[in-house]
């Protein structure tokens, strides 16, 4: 238990340090490709760091044996997205009341694209129903249905890659953490960089998830928790991580895109991936959280789509989280 302790800790750490870069040369690359910082979260950031859990579904759910194992991808495609809708929402919002005063403001709101991120939110929540629609019947080419949700994922990227960031100004850029006394870094670089800090992200997140599993079956906790309740709060740390430093650096604009992107991501890839290769059919734990998920977001676009988004409205989203773990440890008791 000393080592998987020391193991968590120095995995923890190192996602921590190795996002300092990842944001730093995301940000930098975002310029390069002449993309608004709206579409650097959503696209770029939320791609890399939402890879790894990308990886984790196509393992269990194409190279799984046997059906719990693939159960365990259909669950991380649940789960992803109720940890970001949940509690990196939440960490956004203690992060700004947390900073408010190092950051100069006489307020807790949140300055963000208030009408592109409701729409996100608008994408997301129509995604996520049909998706989770799809759990609660069975028929013979919901698998092909799979094909729909990549291509939802395309037209996401491409109307945000082509939409303009109607926020009123950018945020000053860091020196690049691999070239500090360069004005203006080499591409080279910064694309070092980038896909450096995510190796790194990649291989922390998966010794952290492992000592994630390791202290759950210490703790005697039944696999199902671990798979639907810590599991994927540890593979989602990376994006709550951006997002925590991003906040503290005034760029809330970043954090929220990344997460918002994220969403997308495991609303369609992960879920089309596992329509592929399961059954798709939900019980009693994946339809809770399924409900709570779309509770969240509605609410989420509801603040967005008033422009009324302050960092105290954010905080509470995160309870429904230990709303769900609470249940789960009722349902399997």
């Amino acid at each position: 238990m000393l080592i998987t302790a020391l193991l968590f800790l120095l995995s923890a750490g190192a996602i921590y340090l190795a996002c300092e870069y990842f944001v730093n040369g995301i940000e930098w690359l975002g310029q390069k490709l002449n993309l608004g910082a709206t579409a650097t979260g959503t696209v770029l950031a939320a791609f890399g760091t939402a890879l790894p859990e990308s990886a984790v579904t196509f393992v269990a759910v194409i190279l799984g044996r046997t059906p719990e194992v693939r159960d365990i991808g259909v669950g991380a495609a649940l789960g992803g997205p109720l940890v970001l809708a949940t509690i990196a929402y939440a960490v956004v919002g203690v992060a700004l009341w947390v900073n408010r005063r190092r950051l100069g403001r006489s307020d807790n709101r949140v300055h963000v694209d208030n009408k592109r991120l409701s729409s996100d939110q608008f994408w997301f929540l129509s995604i996520f129903v049909v998706k989770c629609g799809l759990g609660l019947v069975a028929f013979a080419f919901k698998p092909w249905l799979g094909v729909l949700f990549l291509l939802a994922y395309a037209a996401y990227v491409w109307r945000e890659l082509r939409g303009e960031d109607s926020a009123s100004h950018d945020e000053l850029l860091e020196p690049l953490k691999f070239q500090p006394r360069a004005a203006v870094p080499s591409l080279s670089m910064v694309v070092v960089q980038t896909c450096a800090a995510l190796l790194v992200i990649a291989y922390a997140s998966h010794v952290f998830v492992a000592q994630i599993e390791t202290i759950g079956v210490a703790l005697q906790m039944p696999p199902h928790l671990i798979a639907l309740v810590l599991s994927p709060v540890a593979t989602e740390l990376p994006e709550t991580m951006n997002a925590l430093i991003w906040v503290r650096q005034g760029k809330e604009r970043l954090a929220l895109a990344n997460i918002s992107g994220a969403m997308m991501i495991q609303a369609t890839i992960p879920s089309a991936l596992a329509l592929f290769a399961t059954p798709w059919m939900f019980d009693a734990p994946l339809m809770v959280a399924g409900a709570l998920t779309a509770v969240t977001v509605i609410y989420l676009w509801w603040l967005f789509r008033r422009g009324d988004v302050d960092g105290r409205k954010l905080v509470p989203v995160g309870l429904l989280y230990a709303v769900f773990a609470g249940f789960i440890a009722w349902y399997l008791r």
